[in-house]
């Protein structure tokens, strides 16, 4: 009995441990929800641990081409990830008109993108390290930038 109670201990302090691991970066959020009868409602959480673990799982010439793409915005990409970590609550844009609003801010390290119009509501919110991650991966892979 005391031996299946250490094993149940482990297991459960190894679950915990990893848990803590994934989620120590954050969760990428995106909700979509369109506004007419029937209409779609996706809303999809990931840990953001997810994209780097991907980007290094990814095919090289994958990456090659993507950082191909980017390489004029990656040292822009770059900055702007550092920057917004200086600022943890901040409002960046915020656009109104009579039928939509998209609003970009940055609360608790989190960049948030919101656009809400009479048909639909998207919501995107991505730790500002997940992009940091995401623009040091893409230089590793185009040098020169």
């Amino acid at each position: 009995m005391l031996l299946i109670a250490k094993a149940a201990l482990g297991v459960g302090v190894t679950l915990a441990l990893s848990s803590a691991y994934v989620f120590r970066e954050g969760v990428i959020r995106v909700d979509v929800d369109e506004a007419r009868p029937g209409g779609s409602h996706v809303h999809f959480w990931v840990p953001a641990t997810t994209v780097s673990v991907v980007l290094h799982l990814a095919p090289r010439r994958h990456l090659e081409h993507a950082a191909a793409q980017a390489r004029p915005y990656l040292p822009v990409l770059r900055e702007v990830a550092k920057e917004l970590q200086k600022y943890p609550n901040a409002e960046l844009v915020d656009v109104r008109d009579a039928s939509q609003r998209v609003r970009i801010s940055v609360r608790e390290g989190k960049l948030y993108l919101d656009e809400v119009s009479n048909t639909e509501k998207v919501h995107v919110c991505v730790p500002a390290a997940t992009l940091a991650d995401v623009a040091d991966r893409l230089e590793d892979v185009a040098p020169g930038v």
